[in-house]
């Protein structure tokens, strides 16, 4: 077989070739793609912050709504009972409406549940203020009336805002389990809603009539773990503020504000102002 031919090159060429640099990246493009899964992995702790946030609130009410469970299942099993162990057919058909009519009870009560803590992305659009309160006294499971308290809703039903429906309710669900909380010493007081359009922005005003927020806590209310109450006899304070933490971070990104005032005389006062249609912004 013949030999391959060598290739030889001169000292000379050789000083003047020129060589093919390896792939690089430019330091600001490695920067940049740093940025981005910095930002992902940022946008991800949010969504499962604001999850937990939302869970936090279904715990504080978890106690509330296992009693509201009990409460439908209880005549279930009365009737169910009795029935069996009869030949009457009108008490076994009655046992088999109550069994019906609370079971359907239970089923909106677990929707309703899942669906406010629900982790969705944000839809905004035209939503009715009024609507939104009542899903979200809907959403607490349990009839106020039962801890002594007034529920006055004085919104028309053709006050709308521009945001999401679901977060909105969610808005309204935290606040109105904080009223509970700040009446529930007394088993007695009101809790009053208002909506009132002003300058392409509707003000809400959520006002309850329990316990003030100490004065030195006001301006930290939204902080997140901030509580509104002491805690028992060794005076820690309770980790129950992500509710309020919530309903800030909500409301601000439907391009809204939040603020709180609190006195003895007319008890607490959460002030919501939100746009009143898409071309508004906070």
């Amino acid at each position: 077989m013949g030999r391959k031919p060598t290739l030889r090159v001169s000292p000379s060429e050789a000083a003047t070739a020129t060589v093919e640099p390896a792939a690089t990246v430019a330091p600001e493009h490695a920067l940049e793609k740093q940025l981005v899964g910095l930002q992902n992995q940022f946008d991800l702790l949010k969504a499962q912050i604001r999850q937990a946030q939302q869970l936090a609130g279904l715990g504080t009410a978890a106690a509330m709504i296992a009693h509201e469970v009990s409460n439908l299942l209880t005549p279930i099993l009365s009737y169910t009972s009795v029935a069996i162990e009869s030949d009457d057919v009108e008490l076994q058909k009655k046992a088999l409406a109550v069994t019906i009519k609370n079971v359907r009870m239970l089923i909106a009560m677990s929707d309703r549940v899942l669906e406010i803590s629900a982790a969705k992305p944000a839809e905004r659009e035209s939503v009715g203020v009024r609507l939104a309160a009542e899903d979200a006294v809907a959403s607490m499971c349990r009839d106020l009336s039962k801890d002594g308290i007034r529920l006055s809703l004085n919104v028309d039903d053709s006050v709308m805002v521009w945001a999401d429906a679901l977060q909105l309710r969610q808005i309204f669900f935290n606040l109105f389990l904080n009223a509970r909380q700040a009446m529930s010493s007394e088993h007695s007081g009101g809790l009053t809603v208002s909506a009132e359009p002003e300058c392409e922005r509707v003000v809400i005003h959520v006002r309850n009539t329990g316990d003030p927020i100490p004065t030195e806590r006001l301006p930290h209310i939204f902080d997140p773990f901030e509580s509104t109450k002491t805690a028992e006899a060794n005076e820690r304070s309770r980790c129950s503020g992500l509710g309020l933490a919530l309903c800030r971070d909500l409301v601000e990104e439907n391009g809204g504000t939040i603020n709180v005032t609190s006195d003895e005389e007319t008890g607490t006062t959460f002030t919501i102002i939100l746009p009143q249609n898409g071309s508004i912004e906070g």
